[in-house]
């Protein structure tokens, strides 16, 4: 068993220091995935992704070392290793192009397994030894020598990353081609003395010698406070053109600006350190140095064009942060409607009151629209994990297909789009394993070799539209059917069942046509979950299917769960708050004739020709006061899913934006979710307005 670390809020920065290589490791491993992907379906990899690869393998090694996490470093140093090679000739990449796919997927998963552990609290340190073996058969095949005998590289990785810092003279480079840079960090990004570390790390297979002033920060903690005020001096001198050493320093995290120096190089004690004077810059940016150019490979013209001045800004912000300030944005717009429609007020005429009103409404709107796009996270790096899914599958399943997506750069608000990974994921699962036929099916079919899976998502306003669709086999009524049958979930008489109505089938707990089960599917549990998900978030889902053709499955989600727009209507003295997106149209019944009574007292509307549900509030919760006659209230008819109803009230009352609140906890155990009501909202008279939603209330 591997080493057990026990990660201790009392350690020096260890918290802080642990967050940070996570969510960096993440973010990298996340662009290892796409490289790989998109290199893999163009069945090359280019230059350039070769060594953005060699770069992600090695920070992660120098991270992992400085981290003492040997093993992540073990594996990250084989990988950077091949790659290394392949630097050098990419030709030789013909050799291992079959099998170099795998290796390096495999690497990536076992990384964020480890990420995954390290997370959990106790974290037991993986055994990466199979993968590293592996790795090296394969450096031996691009060498053309024997499979070399596997050894145990960690010790050698974290002192390589541990060497950094100190160049190869054992003191600072000088003298032609010496490039100095000055490097200043983001404000308040924490551990300023390990990140310049991490910049050298990122920068040292670019350069013969390299050092820094301070030097060897990654060593003093308490440097941290003067390199966040001052920064601090990379010098080195680069393997060739010194660019490729600007642009690692300019795509590294955390770094705000750099400015490339041509100054007197600085003066060094018996220590290494700088003379105040020389290394600090002065007020306005610049060395209180005289300027002295110092020609290296590049002209002066060439460097000072390299100097990029600020690159753009960017922090990450802890999630609850972000839940937090949604939370009071939602404080404000209830305190400004109560404000506006305060009771005191009415029947006054108050002009400059409406005026100042209608600026804070204003600035209110402003202030929500920018909080809510700070939460929204586009989907595409949604949509990449389920091409990795499709992949995987393909291989292990025997079957071509490709993943399209369109409308990746689509943006949802992170709750949401943290909600319908899983959804995603089995029905991409199922399309690979229930809908692709083989190739050789498809073949004898007259279809293409390759099947394709497609996931597109599109932005309407105030709601999601995601298709996923598939041109495999297509539903089977008739198993469905047989299946529901035996399972006994059949509600009504069989000739009533719709092929909408069958397809809907599948959407049940515990429904599966699997006769085996499988390492994708067979459990019963599958699409009753996706079903479950999608409406906790506010969504529909609807299937349509054509058999030999294919299915889609289409997804509507809004954009957001913290504000939304509602139409509020009454019905006696209770308030009910309908979203605006779910609502079609409201009309007033003229003509009795246009209702339908059914024989187990259930009431239809007719409208263009079309029958529609009728459900009365009043009598579903139990409201004492309020209107029994069709002809006297309204009707509101809303959409759910692929179906729609009408909603009775006694009247409407307009338009408003409302925060959403939870039911609070004691009310959990009257089930409120599932009988129609999503949550509650302070209306501006202080009073309360149940939320409805429309999905679990027809189903009520």
């Amino acid at each position: 068993m591997g080493k057990v670390f026990l990660l201790s809020n009392d350690d020096f920065g260890m918290e802080s220091m642990l967050e940070i290589f996570i969510h960096e490791t993440e973010e990298m491993l996340e662009n290892l995935d796409n490289i790989l992907l998109e290199s893999e379906r163009a069945k090359s990899i280019t230059e350039e992704n070769i060594n953005t690869i060699f770069r992600i393998t090695h920070t992660i090694k120098g991270s992992a070392a400085m981290m003492n996490f040997n093993n992540i470093s073990a594996l990250a140093h084989s990988v950077e290793d091949v790659f290394y090679i392949l630097r050098e000739d990419p030709s030789k990449l013909a050799l291992v192009f079959d099998s170099i796919f795998d290796l390096v997927f495999q690497a990536s998963d076992f990384f964020k397994k480890e990420l995954e552990g390290l997370q959990g609290g106790d974290y037991h340190e993986g055994d990466p030894s199979e993968i590293i073996g592996h790795l090296e058969e394969q450096i031996a095949v691009i060498n053309g020598e024997q499979p070399a005998k596997q050894a145990a590289p960690a010790a050698s990785a974290a002192s390589e990353a541990s060497a950094v810092s100190a160049p190869a003279a054992g003191g600072v480079p000088s003298g032609e081609g010496t490039l100095r840079v000055h490097i200043m960090f983001e404000a308040e990004c924490g551990m300023e003395n390990l990140r310049a570390y991490m910049v050298m790390n990122q920068v040292q297979p670019y350069c013969l010698e390299i050092a820094s002033i301070p030097t060897s920060p990654e060593n003093d903690q308490s440097l941290a406070a003067e390199i966040a005020k001052s920064g601090f001096t990379l010098v080195c001198k680069p393997k060739g053109d010194p660019e490729e050493v600007i642009k690692v320093i300019e795509s590294a995290l955390n770094v705000k600006s750099y400015e490339i120096l041509l100054d007197e190089e600085p003066d060094l004690d018996a220590h290494g350190d700088t003379d105040a004077a020389s290394a600090a810059p002065t007020a306005s940016g610049t060395s209180a140095a005289a300027p002295v150019i110092t020609q290296g490979a590049k002209s002066t013209a060439e460097l000072n064009a390299l100097s990029k001045g600020v690159k753009q800004s960017l922090i990450s912000v802890n999630q609850g942060k972000l839940d937090h300030l949604m939370d009071l944005v939602g404080e404000i717009v209830t305190a400004e409607s109560m404000v506006a429609r305060n009771p005191d007020l009415k029947g006054l005429r108050l002009d400059n009151f409406t005026k100042s009103i209608r600026e804070l409404r204003k600035l209110t709107d402003e202030l929500q629209d920018i909080v809510m796009s700070i939460r929204m996270v586009p989907l595409q790096g949604t949509f990449y994990k389920m091409d990795r899914i499709v992949r995987d599958m393909s291989k292990k399943l025997g079957k071509k297909a490709e993943l399209i997506t369109e409308g990746g750069d689509t943006e949802v608000d992170k709750t949401i789009n943290d909600a319908i990974v899983d959804p995603f994921m089995h029905m991409i699962r199922n399309s690979m394993d229930h809908a692709i036929e083989t190739p050789e099916e498809r073949i004898a079919l007259g279809k293409p070799e390759v099947g394709k899976i497609t996931l597109a998502a599109k932005n309407t306003g105030g709601e999601i539209f995601i298709t996923i669709s598939d041109d495999g086999a297509g539903l089977n009524t008739e198993k469905i059917f047989a299946k529901a049958k035996a399972n006994g979930i059949l509600t009504k008489p069989e000739s009533a069942y719709s092929d909408r109505d069958i397809f809907n089938l599948i959407l049940l707990p515990g429904f599966s046509t699997n006769e085996n089960v499988t390492e994708f599917s067979g459990r019963g549990v599958g699409m009753d979950v996706v079903k479950k998900n999608i409406e906790q978030v506010g969504g529909t889902i609807t299937i349509a299917s054509e058999r030999g053709k294919g299915t889609t499955f289409t997804i509507k989600i809004p954009l957001t769960l913290a504000i939304v727009d509602g139409m509020n209507i009454a019905v006696g003295k209770t308030i009910f708050t309908l979203p605006i997106t779910a609502i079609r149209q409201s009309f007033k019944v003229t003509d009795e004739n246009q209702i339908i009574h059914n024989t187990d007292g259930t009431e239809m509307i007719i409208l263009r020709g079309e029958c529609y549900p009728v459900i009365r509030l009043r009598d579903l919760y139990g409201i004492e006061d309020g209107t029994e006659n069709l002809l006297e209230g309204i009707l509101i008819q809303v959409d759910s899913g692929d179906t729609g109803y009408c909603i009775f009230a006694d009247e409407l009352l307009g338009e408003y934006q409302v925060v959403v609140k939870p039911f609070p906890i004691f009310l959990n155990k009257y089930d409120l979710k599932n009988k129609g009501l999503s949550g509650c909202s302070v209306l501006g008279d202080g009073s309360i307005s149940l939320i409805v939603d429309v999905n679990t209330l027809k189903n009520d």
